[in-house]
């Protein structure tokens, strides 16, 4: 647990620094704080359920905007962050080379919504869009409700 909470207070950091680097943002910036907590507490949970390792879900959970962290912006954010934040993780001494890689591919492929990737990837995809929907934050993509109509199990 201490993983997930260094690992919090670093991007915390981050975000902090990076307010200041880049003031013009698509989401406010105190957003980014909340949906790094809420998403490691959701990916914890269903890594529980899952059968994968939940400090790991949770940390690819808590880094998965880094993107949009470091460059304020929603368009291909996951993509962006994918370098960054090996980067990142590397610096925070918390991972070893594998998890690192985990994560990454983790945060690179969290926006592809429709496609069925690995079982920490699909956690980080779920926590992204259920954390979504529980702040009342609408979907700009039809494969993001999706997603989250097939993990509630109705349709909203």
């Amino acid at each position: 647990m201490k993983k997930i909470l260094r690992l919090q207070s670093a991007l915390l950091k981050e975000i902090d620094k990076y307010e200041k680097l880049v003031p013009e943002r698509d989401y406010f910036i105190d957003w980014e704080r909340v949906h790094i907590s809420s998403c490691a507490k959701v990916g914890y949970m269903f890594a529980e359920e899952r059968g994968v390792d939940p400090i790991l879900a949770a940390c690819a959970c808590a880094c998965h905007d880094y993107g949009r962290i470091i460059t304020g912006k929603q368009q291909d954010h996951a993509e962006v962050g994918y370098e960054p934040v090996q980067e990142f993780l590397k610096g925070t001494g918390l991972f070893d080379n594998e998890e690192i890689k985990q994560i990454a591919i983790a945060v690179k492929n969290h926006s592809k919504k429709a496609e069925i990737a690995s079982p920490l990837e699909e956690i980080v995809k779920d926590a992204d869009v259920l954390d979504f929907y529980q702040y009342g934050y609408g979907f700009a993509r039809k494969e993001q409700k999706d997603r989250l109509e097939k993990l509630l199990g109705h349709s909203i």
